[in-house]
């Protein structure tokens, strides 16, 4: 079973890039083959990591939702042949984007079929990291137990924190099994605050650690490079990596 962490927070916090620079680091580690899934509706790890993508989940299940799987193919045959199509393959890690229901419905079943397949596929990872939105109905969807390490990525806005506490209490609600829950505050320029520390320690986060602003972040992104390819000796490179240390086994 692949040792599976999860990304969430609110948006504009820079969860992606600190997925894409986790994804970096466990190559670097030789901790691979990877699975990288992109649940965020608002899809763009694909960008981070530099891969084209062809095709989505949301694609398959709009598809089947539709009738429009071939004469004499079951619907599981079909969703599993779709799923594999919807792999994007590099040497290190593979990326599947989820994407999202066009129409309205129900799409329990399909749901319910896309989530046996790509738990029978995590088998075939070491690692799994999956970057949701803000909230974690996707990490339900994905993997209805055993996410191992939940990250919750914040900036250092009182809203970026009162989105966290709200995304470590609704992990609990949800009951889908989240070994550890860490706090990362990214985009910061200083230590945090003691009003900041207050609402952390007063809402049971554990803060892992700080990511700095880095204009090399901001430079990659402007000029359409993959922040994967940051280099090493970067800030927030080197930040990210500190904390990836200490969480990863």
């Amino acid at each position: 079973m692949a040792f599976s962490i999860a990304l969430a927070g609110k948006g504009g916090t820079g969860k992606t890039t600190l997925a894409g620079l986790l994804i970096k680091y466990l190559v670097k580690t030789g901790k691979t083959p990877v699975l990288a899934v992109d649940a965020d509706c608002n899809a763009n790890l694909n960008e981070v990591l530099g891969l084209e993508v062809s095709d989505t989940l949301g694609h398959a299940r709009e598809e089947m939702k539709k009738g429009q799987v071939p004469s004499g193919m079951t619907k599981d045959v079909f969703m599993e042949m779709r799923l594999e199509e919807a792999i994007g393959e590099t040497e290190h890690f593979d990326l599947v984007v989820m994407g999202q229901p066009e129409g309205a419905g129900c799409y329990c079943a399909a749901n319910t079929l896309l989530t046996n397949f790509l738990e029978r596929l995590t088998g075939n990872y070491n690692y799994l990291v999956v970057d949701n939105e803000a909230g974690m109905e996707h990490i339900s969807r994905l993997t209805t137990h055993d996410v191992d390490v939940l990250l919750i990525v914040s900036d250092t806005s009182r809203r970026g924190l009162q989105a966290a506490v709200r995304i470590h209490q609704l992990a609990k609600e949800l009951k889908i099994g989240v070994g550890k829950s860490f706090l990362i505050i990214n985009q910061t320029r200083q230590e945090p605050s003691k009003s900041m520390l207050d609402i952390i320690g007063n809402n049971g986060l554990e803060l892992i650690g700080t990511v700095p602003e880095d204009e090399a972040v901001y430079e990659y992104d402007m000029n359409g490079r993959p922040t994967i390819e940051l280099p090493e000796n970067s800030a927030s490179v080197r930040a990210a990596f500190d904390i990836f240390n200490r969480i990863v086994t």
